[in-house]
């Protein structure tokens, strides 16, 4: 213990005399203590996210983030923010009236990384191109949908994309998205471009370059020296006639190139205009003025849409390096059967979908790709199906020759006999008394509308217990065109259209399956009690526009139907009325006639 009248001196505190009384040393101690927690723990501190949110200046109208994103779009803006804090990273002024950008508004954002301008009044004459330049984080510009006619002369190098559609461009300079090492894509679509209005080395020295679209302007020759980067060029709507020789030659890269809708011929290429491309898979020719199928296509190509030109003629080597081709579009041309090599379509192994309406074909094109699993052969001339026409389309699962001139004596009665894995078939629009015989039992939906038939013959649904959905509308059939118990045969079906024909009364032996039976406009003048007997799944039942009147319908035929929703028999009947539930089954029975 300290002798008595000595000072004790606590470590950064004052001395304290050991003669006072224990007591009064402690209060000393204790005021010194509180003294010290008031001065030094009573200080408010400010919550670090409103320290943050100080830091940035955020104009009136919008809305601001910590992080640097500054949210002014669909305000109304007429002028560009002032005040912008230059830890600006995204800024949104789409779809406002902003009519100008001064340097002074944007060469402080030096973080600014994101700036979408599109759906504005911006013109050439209110974009100073200094302001860009200064941004030199700026990633991803948007101005599409102003009143742009030539583009900014200099943009920064760190672009990664730029959205220059839907203005009214007629000029490109150098280093508007040249030497960019960092550009991804570039969209120009929609505008007033011209080939005197793009400079010869326009993406010079971008070489990362993945996406261009110059789609909807006035280009009469593609534009050269384009990055071996590409992956996806589009270029349609445009008024190209010619490909230069080599245009597309270090296009090593390509996969997708869209050149539908221009002036192209056959003259305006040569065989080797696509065969360097070796990674194309999809390439659209559609709506141009070939008259041949290009020669020299290359090998990796998967589609190839050729549709709207005036091609009559596939010579049989145009498609023989073509290997893994799986699409092919042939409709709205000018072909011929006689005019189709029968070698055309010999090694596409990989071809299952191949597209050839509305052309002039007689018959059914020989040598036919095996593999092919959907044939669209519609609106043609096609009066006749032989015995061999379809024998070695194994695979095949949807025949379309709806639209034809085809005739019940015309189709050989084995002609499907080898469609083993058929499920669609339609055979509307054309000249057939009678369904045909030996159709596939693999079928799921067969159509037959809108044809002259009056007889079912006896065995012709037999087998079809796969069978989903039968049309059979707008014929000839009466109540003994259809032989007994061709309806209980189709065990798997659920939807029977049997509308527009010439019944008198409900079919009967309907099967167990059925869920909706179309029956609108026939003759049909009563509806008995043991009508829907068999049919406890009925949904259902369409019955517009025949005889019926409320004495001929006796309403116990419905009583058993629990999974009835829609009983339609009011318009066009006499003097019946118009339920509720028929009401209410008005729309579903559009939306059921449009499927």
């Amino acid at each position: 213990m300290a002798p008595a009248g000595s000072l004790i001196k606590w470590q950064d505190g004052p001395a304290v005399d050991m003669d006072f009384p224990k007591h009064f040393i402690l209060q000393a101690l204790s005021v010194l203590l509180l003294a010290w927690v008031l001065v030094h723990c009573q200080t408010p501190i400010a919550p670090k996210e409103e320290e943050e949110e100080e830091s940035i200046d955020c104009p009136l109208e919008c809305r601001c983030t910590a992080e640097g994103a500054v949210d002014c779009a669909g305000v109304d803006l007429t002028e560009f923010p002032e005040e912008l804090s230059n830890k600006t990273r995204q800024l949104s002024l789409q779809n406002n009236k902003i009519k100008e950008i001064r340097v002074e508004h944007i060469s402080h954002l030096h973080q600014l990384e994101t700036l979408n301008l599109q759906n504005n009044c911006l013109t050439t004459d209110g974009l100073e191109d200094e302001g860009f330049e200064m941004c030199e984080q700026l990633a991803y510009l948007y101005l599409a949908n102003n009143k742009l006619t030539s583009a900014p002369k200099v943009l920064p190098p760190s672009l990664v994309s730029a959205d220059f559609a839907a203005n009214q461009l007629t000029r490109i300079y150098p280093y508007t998205f040249g030497h960019k090492p960092k550009l991804r894509s570039v969209y120009l679509h929609n505008n007033k471009l011209t080939d005197a209005g793009l400079p010869d080395h326009m993406f010079n020295d971008s070489d990362n370059l993945e996406i261009i679209t110059m789609s909807s302007n006035f280009l009469r020759v593609v534009p050269n020296n384009l990055p071996s980067s590409l992956y996806r060029l589009h270029l349609k709507n445009n008024k190209l006639e010619k490909i230069p020789a080599g245009t597309f030659d270090n296009l090593q890269n390509l996969r997708e190139m869209y050149l539908q809708n221009n002036l192209l011929t056959n003259e305006g290429m040569d065989n080797e205009t696509f065969s360097q491309l070796s990674s194309l898979e999809c390439l659209d020719l559609s709506n141009n003025n070939l008259s041949v199928v290009p020669k020299g296509l290359p090998r990796n190509l998967m589609l190839l849409h050729l549709e709207k030109n005036y091609i009559h003629s596939i010579p049989g080597d145009a498609l023989n390096s073509v290997r893994n081709l799986e699409y092919l579009l042939l409709h709205n041309n000018k072909l011929r059967s006689r005019s189709i090599h029968p070698a055309a379509f010999q090694g596409l192994k990989k071809l299952h979908t191949l597209h050839m309406y509305n052309n002039l074909l007689e018959r059914v094109p020989r040598g036919l790709p095996r593999r092919a699993k959907t044939l669209m052969l519609l609106h043609n001339s096609i009066s006749e199906i032989g015995r061999n026409d379809l024998a070695l389309l194994y695979t095949l699962t949807e025949l379309n020759l709806s639209y034809n001139k085809l005739t019940s004596p015309k189709i050989h009665r084995e002609a499907f006999r080898k469609l083993r894995m058929l499920e669609i078939l339609d055979l509307s629009g054309n000249a057939l008394h009678r369904v045909p015989q030996g159709l596939p039992r693999s079928l799921q939906l067969l159509e037959i509308k809108n044809n002259q038939l009056n007889s079912i013959p006896d065995g012709s649904l037999t087998g079809m217990e796969k069978l989903q959905k039968l049309i059979l509308s707008d014929n000839h059939l009466k109540l003994n065109s259809v032989y007994q118990g061709a309806w209980m045969e189709l065990s798997a079906l659920t939807t029977l259209d049997l509308s527009g024909n010439q019944l008198t009364h409900i079919p009967s032996d309907l099967p167990e399956s059925l869920e909706y039976l179309y029956l609108q406009s026939n003759r049909i003048s009563s509806v008995s009690a043991s009508a829907f007997e068999g049919t406890p799944n009925i949904r259902g039942i369409f019955l517009r526009f025949n005889r019926l009147s409320v004495e001929s319908v006796d309403e116990s035929s419905f009583a058993h139907l629990s999974n009835l929703q829609v009983l339609d028999c009011g318009t066009g009947n006499t003097d019946l009325p118009l339920k509720k539930d028929e009401m209410e089954g008005d729309k579903m029975v559009e939306e059921e006639q449009e499927t």
